[in-house]
């Protein structure tokens, strides 16, 4: 009852897109795929270094799309405690600090120099933030921020990046934080966006997975 779903069904391939994806079953080496899990860090600090700060718009949608935000407060100018899961340089972080002033944001990322982005940006501010570099799947939050003490954690285009075996190790992990019935914001990749039907052949990983050129990867989500 309390997991609320807005969204877009899967939409229809055509025939000749269902006939690709039908004939794309070959999947990449285990080799290669213990690999790409052994350097997913590795390979996220690299698409930052080439890409800096300029290659994922500021989301300026979040608290639009998420009425939550505001239905999750008591009072009109609670103070709200929230811990972006992902936060990559900040598109979501700093759009939603400026809109909203009633905001205390936990925020990391798997990429070290995502991280170190966010620090250099002149809308950050420790007073108003907190920021820390972690792998959500192995790092204890706990670390960082204190347990029961989170309003809202979003997980923006963030779990898609995560092996499928081990999705459940991040939500286990962001339970620990969150205060008892609050809320996660979910937004992600998927099933047969135009995104996923990109991929050339030799991409697939497994069910719904695949990996780009970069050597980072994605899963596309049914409802």
């Amino acid at each position: 009852g309390a997991f609320q779903k807005k969204g877009h069904s899967a939409r229809i391939l055509s025939p000749e897109e269902a006939e690709r994806l039908a004939k794309d079953e070959v999947l990449v080496s285990e080799f290669k795929q213990l690999k790409l899990e052994r350097e997913a860090q590795k390979n996220w600090d690299l698409f930052y270094k080439r890409n800096s700060t300029n290659f994922f718009k500021d989301r300026h949608w979040t608290t639009r799309e998420f009425q939550e935000l505001k239905a999750c407060r008591e009072f009109a100018d609670q103070k709200l405690t929230i811990l972006e899961a992902g936060c990559g340089v900040g598109n979501c972080l700093f759009p939603l600090l400026e809109e909203d002033l009633n905001i205390f944001a936990y925020a990391c990322d798997f990429s070290p120099r995502a991280v170190e982005y966010v620090k250099k940006n002149a809308l950050y501010s420790t007073e108003r933030c907190k920021v820390f570099q972690c792998d959500l799947t192995k790092d204890d939050l706990l670390e960082n921020i204190p347990s029961d003490s989170v309003d809202v954690v979003t997980l923006i285009f963030v779990l898609s990046a995560i092996h499928p075996d081990k999705m459940h190790l991040v939500l286990k992990n962001i339970y620990k934080v969150l205060k008892p019935g609050k809320c996660v914001l979910f937004r992600d990749y998927g099933l047969y966006d135009h995104t996923m039907l990109r991929f050339k052949s030799g991409s697939k990983l497994g069910e719904n997975f695949y990996v780009r050129q970069d050597g980072t990867r994605s899963y596309f989500f049914t409802e």
